[in-house]
C-alpha cells in the first residue's frame, strides 16, 4: 500500500521536465560534434531516461487517482533509465574521445539483477556529468564544473532514497526533492554551457 496523493504524482512530473529541457539543449548543441552512431545512442538514451521517469510518474498519479495500480510502469523504471544512462553517456564518450579513438566497451543488452543495472546507471551518470565538466573546463566555465559535480551527488543520493522504503508519503517527498535538485543543477549547467555557446564550440 503505497501513500500516494494527486499533489504528490503531480510533483513527480517536474523533475520529468526538467531533465527532458536539458535533454533537448544537449541533443541541438551536440549534434554537430558527434558522429551519427554516438549521437543515436546519445538520443536514444536521453530518450529512455525521460519516458522511464515519465512512466513512473504516470504510474504514480494513476494510483494516486484510485484508476489502477498498473506496476509494471514503476518495476520497468530501473532497468529502462539504467539502460539510458548507459546509452547516453556512452555516445557522449565518444564524442569525447574521438581524437583519441577510443575503445569502448558495451555491455549486453540482457541481464537480470539490480546490482548491475545500478552499475550502469553509475557509469552512464559519472560519463555524462564527467563530459560536461570537461566541456565546461575547455570552454573556461569552471563554475559548471561544480554543478555538474552537485547534480551527480544529488543523482546518487537519490539511488540510496530508491533503495530505501519507497511506499511511505515522507520518504516520496525527500526523493522528489532530491530529483528536483538534480534535474534543476543539470539545467542549470546545460543551460550555461549553451548560453556560452556550446552547439559552435569546435572540440
Amino acid at each position: 500500500m503505497y501513500e500516494f496523493s494527486v499533489p504528490m504524482a503531480l510533483a513527480d512530473f517536474v523533475p520529468v521536465l526538467l531533465f527532458g529541457l536539458s535533454a533537448v539543449l544537449l541533443q541541438r548543441d551536440l549534434y554537430n560534434k558527434m558522429p551519427k552512431y554516438a549521437f543515436a545512442c546519445f538520443a536514444a538514451g536521453t530518450i529512455n531516461i525521460f519516458m522511464a521517469g515519465f512512466l513512473k510518474a504516470l504510474w504514480k498519479l494513476l494510483y494516486a487517482l484510485g484508476a489502477c495500480d498498473f506496476h509494471v510502469l514503476n518495476t520497468m523504471f530501473l532497468p529502462t533509465q539504467s539502460l539510458g544512462f548507459l546509452l547516453a553517456g556512452l555516445g557522449i564518450l565518444i564524442m569525447m574521445g574521438q581524437k583519441k579513438k577510443a575503445a569502448l566497451a558495451v555491455a549486453p543488452p540482457l541481464f537480470s539483477g539490480t546490482f548491475l543495472f545500478v552499475g550502469m546507471m553509475v557509469l552512464g551518470l559519472g560519463a555524462i556529468c564527467g563530459s560536461l565538466s570537461a566541456l565546461a573546463l575547455r570552454m573556461k566555465k569552471k563554475a559548471l564544473v561544480l554543478v555538474f559535480l552537485l547534480c551527480f551527488v544529488c543523482y546518487m543520493a537519490m539511488g540510496y532514497l530508491a533503495s530505501r522504503d519507497g511506499s511511505s508519503a515522507a520518504m516520496n517527498w525527500i526523493e522528489q526533492g532530491v530529483n528536483t535538485l538534480g534535474q534543476l543543477l543539470l539545467l542549470w549547467g546545460v543551460f550555461g554551457l549553451h548560453k556560452a555557446g556550446l552547439r559552435n564550440y569546435t572540440l
